[in-house]
């Protein structure tokens, strides 16, 4: 098994990202074949590990994901390469409100399941020596959780560093590095979180300001000595299943900026069980690939470009064809707005899209919709058959507006969520896995 290490934080905010980012580059840079994974439900930030590893990134949820299938991707990614990176999620800590007082689905759950050594990244901004009594709390706050050493962030001086150093000196913890403060390593952000890899001008630049910083002023060699194999995987068929059936053997995949998040782990798994996937542009105007007996439309921001969508003759013919034809459609989130009738952008415009489900949706009435779901299948479909349960997540700002007559897709707390109609469903869940 491949060694490695999570970046983790005794909080959000702290640089967890950035620092990744630049230990993957540096890594590469010096000649090491580095992966990568990311802990918890993200779509936008493994696109940014993929740009500076070279490698592809993926989820580990400790929330949505079976034991097996955590170690089997931790181990899929790390085939080949010599040190896998995982950056950890919120707080090392901190868990999601679903996951209850014992239940999982935090960076330490992941990390207990790993079996890996933590590197704490501190924001030291406003503090000396006091970091190293939040240091020794973090040291001794779960012994199933070794925290092998810490990188300090955002420095001030030489002066504020050495403070630091003798704060972590007195809680007898390693420290692998110092990052001073840098201007220029931020990246923009929307109200999903960042703005995705394959949209930022400046990347490349990004990548080599993190990279650069990280290899001044972190040890790598100390950091790849602390790293250890992960816990090996078991050969269980629930680990090699799909996260999520093939919805067909030949699916047409949207894929461009505005359909963007869609888990590289469900779409592996259905390769790996025999699934074709062609992936189509609707932004472009292309309509799904003939011959296609499933459509996927995934998340992302179709607020952000209704009006394209709108005006995107070829995509909707082609839909509307496939829809009349029986194929299997299913769309997540930003895939299920667009299916519905009509989105209202932020300003208040109306765009008419798909009109393949009896639904309104608005940016405009904004309310964040955001945490885990475990949700059971209300009929059977393209998820699977009724009855199954799926363990996903929601995110987004969008409201319905209105929701017209039709069957629900899942049945969540009670409440009929989605809709299906006919070979067409979606709703706003992002499925990650299946008990």
């Amino acid at each position: 098994m491949t060694p490695g290490f999570v970046v983790a934080a005794p909080s959000s905010g702290s640089g967890k990202t950035i620092l990744t980012l630049g230990l993957l580059r540096a890594f590469r840079d010096a000649g090491r074949a580095v992966a990568s994974a990311k802990i918890g439900p993200d779509y936008i930030d493994p696109r940014f590990h993929e740009a500076a590893s070279g490698r592809p990134c993926v989820n580990l949820d400790g929330w949505a994901m079976r034991r097996d299938r955590i170690l089997s991707l931790a181990a899929r990614a790390g085939a080949g390469a010599d040190l896998v990176v995982v950056e950890g999620v919120m707080g090392l800590f901190d868990r999601p409100a679903e996951a209850g007082v014992e239940g999982a689905g935090g960076t330490a759950d992941v990390t207990r399941t790993l079996g890996a050594p933590v590197v704490l990244v501190v924001d030291c901004g406003g503090m000396a020596q006091s970091v190293g009594a939040l240091v020794d709390g973090f040291l001794r706050f779960d012994p199933g959780v070794e925290v092998a050493g810490v990188i300090l962030n955002r420095v001030a001086s030489a002066r504020h560093e050495a403070l630091l150093r003798q704060g972590c000196a007195a809680a007898r913890v390693e420290v692998f590095g110092a990052l001073p403060r840098s201007a220029e390593l931020k990246t923009p952000s929307r109200h999903l979180g960042l703005v995705q890899a394959g949209e930022l001008a400046g990347l490349s630049a990004l990548l080599a300001a993190a990279a650069g910083l990280v290899a001044a002023h972190v040890d790598l060699g100390r950091l790849e000595a602390v790293a250890r194999p992960f816990t090996r995987p078991r050969p269980t068929a629930a680990a090699l299943a799909p996260a999520v059936p093939p919805f067909g053997r030949r699916i047409a995949l949207a894929s461009d900026v505005a359909f963007r998040f869609a888990y590289p782990h469900m779409l592996e798994g259905w390769r790996a069980a025999g699934a074709v996937i062609h992936e189509f542009s609707p932004l472009a105007d292309e309509a799904p690939i003939a011959g296609s007996d499933a459509v996927f439309l995934p998340g992302g921001y179709p607020e952000l470009h209704a009006g394209a969508l709108a005006a995107a003759a070829r995509f909707r013919s082609g839909m509307l064809a496939a829809a009349k034809a029986g194929v299997a459609i299913y769309g997540e989130c930003g895939g299920y707005m667009t299916l519905g009738e009509g989105l209202t952008d932020a300003d208040g415009a109306r765009h008419e899209m798909l009109g393949l489900l009896p639904l309104e949706t608005s940016f405009a009435a904004r309310r964040l919709h955001l945490g885990y779901r475990d949700a059971t299948l209300a009929a059977d479909g393209p998820l699977g058959p009724s009855g199954a349960r799926c363990r996903a997540h929601e995110f987004h700002y969008a409201t319905v507006t209105r929701e017209g007559e039709g069957a629900p897709l899942f049945l969540l707390d009670g409440e009929k969520v989605g809709r299906a109609q006919g070979s067409v469903s979606g709703s706003f869940l992002h499925v990650i896995d299946q008990d």
